[in-house]
């Protein structure tokens, strides 16, 4: 098979959530060229609103090539949302249990079948206080090397603005725009021959993680921070100021050691839906 029929739940789905989407935000929807007619792929798209999975879902399924979405197993279990998520062949990520590795092997095996397997590489909504882009986890990249397969970076802005990130209201007026620019594959080759070791795939994913960021600049017309913002750098150093602030200046605080992060690690913190 070279590409995944859309099928009755996809096309159920588009005519449950296409009016509202419509309704709400306007379209500024560039790049469909570059995702690809045929074959497996990936694309890598950032994450900055609850919103953006269903309005990014929206922009690809327009193109023909239906994602598939890594999301929380629990959405898999029962009523009308499990047999939608079901329906539309979403991969379900079992975190921190020994079923958390059939997701990386689902993803590769949809791949090798000629669908596309949706990554958000930040593994949840960025906590860059701009919205840029933060560091990322390295499924994406892992499932890129394994199978060879095309990884279209995929930059979207606006429909934060309708749903700030961990926002409980959304914000309607003025009505607002869901601007998407995907790009070329990212040309990952000069990884292809080398062990895929935790630096290896961290290099990769920050090649990946560039080339959305070098789009979202240009929807947004300004330049990204020259240095991604890093959680967990930020957790550290608010540790720090903590201790600075109580009078305890001068102990050190320890970094944690970084080990190699384990095929199933990997796929339990990829969620299709970033929550």
């Amino acid at each position: 098979m070279s590409r995944r029929r859309i099928g009755f739940w996809y096309r159920f789905a588009a005519v449950i959530c296409k009016p509202p989407l419509a309704v709400l935000i306007k379209r500024d929807w560039r790049g469909m060229e570059h995702i690809p007619a045929e074959g497996g792929f990936i694309t890598a798209v950032n994450h900055n609103s609850h919103v953006d999975p269903f309005a990014y879902a929206h922009y690809q399924y327009n193109t023909g090539r239906v994602p598939r979405f890594l999301a929380k197993s629990g959405l898999f279990k029962k009523g009308f949302v499990g047999a939608a998520m079901r329906g539309t062949g979403q991969i379900p990520v079992y975190r921190e249990s020994t079923d958390a590795l059939s997701a990386f092997r689902a993803a590769i095996d949809a791949v090798e079948r000629g669908e596309c397997v949706a990554f958000y590489p930040e593994g949840t909504l960025t906590r860059d206080p701009d919205g840029w882009p933060m560091t990322a986890k390295t499924g994406a990249a892992r499932v890129a090397l394994q199978t060879k397969c095309p990884v279209v970076p995929v930059a979207q802005w606006g429909v934060n603005e309708l749903l700030p990130p961990y926002a409980k209201k959304p914000h309607l007026f003025p009505r607002k725009t869901h601007h998407v620019l995907a790009g070329p594959p990212v040309d990952l080759s000069r990884f292809y021959d080398r062990e895929m070791t935790a630096e290896v795939l961290k290099e990769a994913t920050e090649v990946i993680m560039a080339a959305i960021t070098r789009q979202l600049e240009e929807i947004r017309g300004e330049k990204a921070p020259a240095t991604p913002y890093d959680p967990r750098r930020e957790r550290i150093e608010q540790r720090r100021r903590t201790r600075a602030q109580s009078g305890v200046e001068g102990t050190a605080v320890q970094e944690p050691a970084v080990k190699e992060p384990a095929p199933a690690e990997t796929a339990a913190t990829e969620g299709g839906s970033g929550k």
